[in-house]
């Protein structure tokens, strides 16, 4: 797993940026959050991973460029990761992350956007959803659903150490618990949401299972043979990726 994340992320310093668009940073609250943003249209924010880049989750498999045939795609390195300040407080993570892209949405001046967030990114975009659900058109998590506030699966957030190198600071990781949210507010989102995950990611039980029981309004998308890791390298990763945004 090191080892992929490592090929990834070698590759991701020799990515050019295409003609049509444009690298950027701006201060939110105090932290440098580089931003790119190409193509025309609806704007689509894109939320990556954990020990992951906007470079590596979304420009690597061409999610990227694919669906700037369609929309306005904005992609940025969350705080901690990528050319994005790497704050030390724990204070400085969890929900300021959230905030972040509202703050990104606000630099650029947009009011509203469709919101894909893989991994880490769903549970940025999931809290995202109960905190500013006015900035939100519509949602898709890859990777994962839902994480219970105040339960097992957030707490064990607060003891985790890193496991690479300290590339993004453990405040982060420890932060992540602040991401939970309550079956209530779960219930209570009337956005769009749909979900695709991959048939061998443990996300699958361990996220995706929990939100379904209880929200079977919300659509998943089975990737087959795919992993957490690999999940978005997978050619129907991108087609169900579009579809849920409503390119066919």
């Amino acid at each position: 797993m090191r080892f992929l994340l490592g090929i990834f992320a070698c590759a991701a310093t020799i990515i050019l940026l295409p003609a049509n668009a444009r690298a950027d940073e701006f201060d939110s609250a105090g932290v440098k959050i580089h931003y790119v943003v190409r193509g025309q249209g609806d704007p689509v924010i894109l939320i990556h991973g954990l020990y992951s880049s906007a470079a590596m989750n979304w420009g690597l498999p061409g999610i990227n460029a694919e669906l700037a045939r369609h929309f306005q795609v904005i992609a940025f390195d969350n705080r901690g990761h990528g050319q994005s300040g790497k704050p030390e407080a724990e204070d400085q993570y969890g929900v300021a992350m959230v905030e972040d892209v509202v703050r990104l949405m606000d630099h650029l001046h947009v009011a509203k956007a469709h919101v894909v967030g893989y991994s880490l990114g769903g549970m940025i975009t999931m809290k995202l959803l109960t905190l500013h659900p006015e900035r939100v058109s519509s949602a898709v998590l890859g990777g994962m659903g839902w994480m219970k506030q105040d339960s097992g699966l957030d707490r064990i957030w607060t003891i985790m150490q890193p496991r690479n190198s300290g590339t993004v600071p453990i405040a982060c990781l420890h932060g992540m618990a602040k991401l939970g949210v309550t079956e209530e507010q779960v219930k209570a989102i009337h956005i769009p949401v749909t979900v695709i995950v991959g048939d061998h990611d443990p996300c699958r039980q361990m996220y995706v299972a929990p939100l379904t029981r209880i929200r079977p309004d919300f659509p998943v998308h089975i990737i087959p043979n795919a992993g957490h890791l690999n999940c978005i390298l997978q050619p129907d990763f991108k087609a169900q990726l579009k579809a849920a945004l409503g390119v066919r």
